[in-house]
């Protein structure tokens, strides 16, 4: 489930982009025209590596020691990702009166409906990631119950 919902975020961000002309001058919104956006897709994509590696590490191998790090930096990576990029997406949507930046959604609806998906799988991304991570810990946590600890 992480796998997918990563890989859709990342897809779903990677693909929007929509144009619009406003008084005779055109404009295209794609997600590489912000950093953000850039940064979710970024992290979604190498957390999908990350859950498609874990699917075919042998249980014996070593790097399953470090399995606990792992989950909790690409869980941490997943929220400040989705942060960064719903900031932008509010921005998009409502505009901020205060720097003089107009809302865009108006304009380029498809490009936010995109925008939207890609956070909403996102979101799910990182609540799967959360899970993952205290099922990491209470399986840790459970094997230092069991043998004591390392000496």
């Amino acid at each position: 489930m992480a796998l997918v919902a990563t890989t859709l975020a990342a897809i779903i961000m990677a693909t929007s982009h929509d144009s619009a002309t406003v008084l005779n001058v055109t404009f295209e919104a794609k997600y590489t025209n912000t950093p953000s956006f850039k940064y979710f897709v970024g992290v979604n994509a190498i957390a999908s590596g990350y859950s498609f590696i874990l699917l075919f590490l042998p249980s014996k191998n070593l790097l399953w020691r470090l399995e606990l790090v792992f989950d909790l930096v690409i869980t941490l990576m997943l929220d400040s990702s989705i942060s960064a990029a719903l900031g932008i997406a509010q921005v998009g949507k409502k505009g901020d009166s205060h720097a003089g930046w107009l809302p865009i959604c108006g304009q380029v609806p498809k490009f936010c409906d995109h925008v939207k998906g890609a956070l909403i799988a996102g979101f799910v991304a990182a609540i799967i990631y959360f899970l993952l991570l205290l099922y990491s810990l209470h399986n840790v946590l459970d094997l230092l119950t069991i043998t004591g600890p390392p000496l």
